[in-house]
């Protein structure tokens, strides 16, 4: 089984108006990590930028402008996934895993693709994905009613896991989190 997890930092939340600029992750193969990867992406150049977004991630706009342009991070991400998946075999593909990416992250990488030219997303992805926070749900349906909320953070929390929290809202902190989360659910 071959498993893209993943997490992004966005300019937004709006994948239709705001961008990437930090995509990271690790490909799982038969449970062993194959790689792992960490770009900063400058977004489109037509998306918004949210300040408040930028603030969440400790970073600015300079910074974001600076990284190198999403052409050439898409090209380094479609070569690593082309190590691993064969996008012209309709039955060699990733599973997208991510905390709370089927109904953000999801999106948001679909319109990265669309945005350098490749319609062919699920050429490389499953349809269906692997929702981590979903999976958490069945887990802590006794204890939900207790919790705050159910952030990644939380969730964590509720599942004894160490986090540090001044890490939280990097892509590549919140991939680790996640997979410590999904390997916790499927014990």
């Amino acid at each position: 089984m071959k498993i893209l997890f993943f997490d992004l930092e966005t300019t937004g939340i709006r994948y239709w108006r705001n961008g990437i600029h930090q995509i990271s992750g690790e490909i799982v193969i038969d449970g062993e990590c194959k790689e792992s990867f960490n770009f900063h992406v400058r977004p489109n150049p037509q998306c918004d930028v949210d300040e408040e977004a930028l603030k969440i991630c400790h970073v600015t706009k300079e910074q974001i402008f600076a990284y190198p342009p999403m052409e050439e991070v898409y090209k380094q991400f479609t070569q690593m996934l082309s190590k691993y998946v064969d996008k012209y075999d309709r039955s060699d593909k990733f599973f997208l895993a991510g905390y709370n990416n089927a109904s953000f992250d999801n999106y948001f990488l679909k319109a990265f693709f669309v945005q350098n030219g490749d319609n062919y997303f699920y050429s490389w992805f499953w349809v269906n994905s692997i929702d981590v926070m979903v999976l958490a749900t069945q887990h802590l349906l006794e204890e939900r009613h207790k919790m705050p909320d159910f952030k990644q953070e939380t969730v964590a929390r509720a599942l004894g896991i160490e986090l540090e929290s001044d890490k939280l809202h990097n892509a590549s902190y919140d991939i680790y989190l996640t997979r410590e989360i999904y390997k916790r659910l499927i014990k």
